[in-house]
Formats: C-alpha cells, sequence, structure tokens
C-alpha cells in the first residue's frame, strides 16, 4: 500500500487496516517458521506496510 493511498483513507479506516494487515503479517511470520515461505519479500513489504499506516495514524493524532 503507497503513502499516497493511506493519505486518503480516514482514521477509522486506517486502523481497520491496521489491525488486518498486522493479523496478516503475524500469520506469514507464523508460517514462515514452519515452512519458508516462496517469496519471503512479503514480510519485508507487509513490515513496511504496517509503519507506513502506524505513522499516518500517529500523525494525525498530533495534529
Amino acid at each position: 500500500m503507497k503513502q499516497s493511498e493511506i493519505k486518503e483513507l480516514a482514521v477509522a479506516d486506517i486502523q481497520e487496516k491496521l489491525a488486518g494487515v498486522k493479523k496478516n503479517y503475524s500469520d506469514l511470520k507464523m508460517a514462515h517458521a514452519i515452512t519458508p515461505l516462496e517469496n519471503p519479500i512479503q514480510l519485508k513489504d507487509l513490515r513496511k506496510t504496517v509503519a507506513r499506516l502506524a505513522t499516518e495514524l500517529t500523525k494525525r493524532e498530533v495534529q
């Protein structure tokens, strides 16, 4: 998810997406621990998406 897409979302949508992406990340991480993923770059991308969503949420709370 790109930063420009995140900026267009409402706060409630960002919180919802953040919860979903965090769950997806933890599921993939657990699956990767059991058997290696075919594309481990997915973990990196999800981790960055979590950071982008959390940063935008924090930025809006400060304003």
